[in-house]
């Protein structure tokens, strides 16, 4: 078969011949149909994340070896299931939750897979989906996608867990609390439809890109603000008729958390969400007499998995804009590139030639 893989700390992507997989016991083997490509690929095709003052964390640091086939938002058709495997659903293509965990550690007992010890996730840990066939170690981890649009659908085994596990931190349907959502690219399009699914009715959308925050008017945010033009803390104050009681920040650069930080209210949340790198300073006084919680949020586990993909079956979360590509090596830098550059617009999907699925 055909995959791409990230060959070198470099950066270098190449395309290599690899053998169709079997199936383990417990798990599958799908086609690839559609996959996403997520900014967590171009940390990956950079080589390290920025951690301000404490220097950087390398994929030799998290443990990621090279060769690795990336790509982790996955929809695929079965081909072959493990002896052990047992029955799955009857549907034409499956959406991957790409998390893997070992399965015997402290958070695998959990269920949350996504906090695992010894992780194994697709795309980052094991190889992915920018192939033409993936492995899934465990059919626990296929939800079939029924009608759904393929390429939306893989972009929920990431983008729409990552958004749905942080406006569960950061949003209450009891009291209707208005939420800031920092960064309105595909993750943070994805938030907003939530929140807006969810009954939220306010949203203010704050990005760099004028061309993003209409794209964020559309799918249901109430206010915007452009960056660096107005004060978040100014917008939240006269725009909002409550004071926001979350933050959740998709960049989460040093620049955006400091932002954010100076913006909360009393008893107001700011959920980390971003990679992008740096460092927040607290001061500490404030954190206590403001009674100021700070949350990370990475990722989702399976059970949000399936919630948001019933979610999205039951019509109750819009789709957010895609974008498709064929699956080619030019296709992957270039849409990592637009990544990189911030120029792209709601998810990019890369799509097999083998593609069967609606």
């Amino acid at each position: 078969m055909k995959a791409y893989a990230l060959t070198a700390s470099d950066g270098a992507i190449e395309a290599v011949e690899r053998d169709i997989p079997s199936p383990p016991a417990r798990g599958a083997v799908l086609r690839v149909t559609r996959v996403g490509v997520c900014h967590s690929d171009v940390h990956l095709r950079t080589g390290a994340y920025d951690l301000g003052e404490r220097g950087e964390l390398t994929l030799k640091d998290r443990g990621i070896s090279l060769p690795l086939v990336m790509g982790h938002e996955i929809v695929g058709e079965l081909v072959s299931l493990g002896d052990e495997a047992g029955e799955v659903t009857s549907d034409m293509a499956y959406c991957v939750y790409p998390w893997i965990g070992c399965g015997d550690c402290f958070y695998c007992g959990r269920g949350e897979d996504n906090f695992c010890s010894k992780p194994g996730t697709l795309g980052v840990f094991a190889d992915g989906g920018y192939a033409e066939y993936v492995v899934v170690p465990d059919v626990k981890y296929l939800f079939g996608i029924g009608d759904l649009d393929p390429s939306w659908a893989a972009t929920l085994g990431c983008s729409g867990i990552t958004a749905y596990s942080a406006v569960k931190k950061a949003y209450d349907a009891q009291v209707d609390n208005p939420v800031v959502v920092i960064g309105a690219g595909g993750v943070g399009l994805a938030a907003i439809s939530i929140l807006k699914g969810l009954g939220c009715s306010e949203i203010i959308a704050v990005d760099i890109s004028a061309d993003k925050l209409e794209v964020a008017s559309e799918y249901g945010a109430t206010s915007t603000a452009l960056s660096g033009e107005v004060s978040l803390s100014k917008l939240t104050n006269t725009d909002a008729s409550r004071p926001p009681a979350a933050i959740i920040d998709f960049v989460n650069s040093s620049q955006t958390a400091a932002t954010a930080f100076d913006s909360l209210g009393k008893g107001a949340t700011l959920v980390q969400v971003g990679l992008h790198g740096g460092q927040l300073v607290m001061p500490n006084p404030l954190v206590a007499s403001r009674a100021l919680a700070i949350l990370g949020s990475y990722v989702g586990t399976v059970v949000e998995l399936a919630e948001v993909v019933d979610l999205a079956k039951r019509g109750e979360i819009p789709a957010i804009p895609t974008e498709e590509f064929p699956l080619s090596l030019e296709s992957i830098n270039r849409a990592l590139d637009r990544l990189h550059e911030g120029s792209a617009r709601g998810r990019q999907v890369l799509t097999s030639s083998t593609t069967t699925a609606k």
